[in-house]
């Protein structure tokens, strides 16, 4: 991004220039955006549709932005939120339990064509899954997004000692699941 996050919001402000300064921002986010919602959803098709619903909000909510936090933190917070609401609405339209909704995610992730993962990939997968939706989200922030917890704060409004928790309770139950798998 060549522009500095003050000049995109600046830009914001400014009705014939609010377009342009916002396409630099789909540019530069989209990539990470789409892989964040994918690890959550895993179906190609669905972490298009969260990505285009968190670009219409986010577009929608230029107005309320005023730079107190970084555009990318305001953006997978929108990403993160649209990707929960997506979780919870597909558990009610399907009426099913978690454990129900999560065998659907990963047969649609073994029949999703975009998916060339390893049977080692498929494995960590069907791992992380097991998790409750919050750990399942901090795990894939700090271990695939290399994002920090002081990041993950902003993002998703939990303490650092709370994501510190999460996140090793998660690789603890990851962890698990290998040896159990092995045995």
């Amino acid at each position: 991004m060549n522009q500095t996050e003050e000049e995109l919001v600046h830009q914001f402000s400014q009705p014939n220039r609010r377009a342009g300064a916002f396409s630099v921002i789909v540019r530069t986010y989209q990539e990470r955006l789409y892989w964040h919602v994918r690890k959550m959803v895993l179906s190609h098709d669905d972490a298009n549709d969260v990505l285009q619903n968190t670009f219409m909000k986010a577009w929608n909510g230029l107005d309320g932005f005023r730079g107190d936090s970084q555009i990318s933190t305001w953006l997978y917070r929108i990403a993160t939120n649209e990707t929960l609401t997506f979780l919870t609405n597909k558990r009610m339209r399907s009426q099913s339990s978690i454990d129900d909704v999560e065998e659907v995610l990963l047969q649609n992730l073994k029949a999703d064509t975009y998916f060339n993962g390893t049977e080692i990939q498929l494995k960590l997968q069907k791992a992380i899954l097991t998790l409750p939706e919050k750990q399942r989200l901090v795990f894939n922030m700090k271990y695939f997004d290399d994002i920090t917890y002081d990041e993950m704060e902003a993002i998703l409004g939990t303490s650092v000692g709370a994501l510190k928790a999460s996140y090793h309770y998660a690789v603890k139950k990851i962890e698990k699941y290998f040896s159990d798998e092995d045995e």
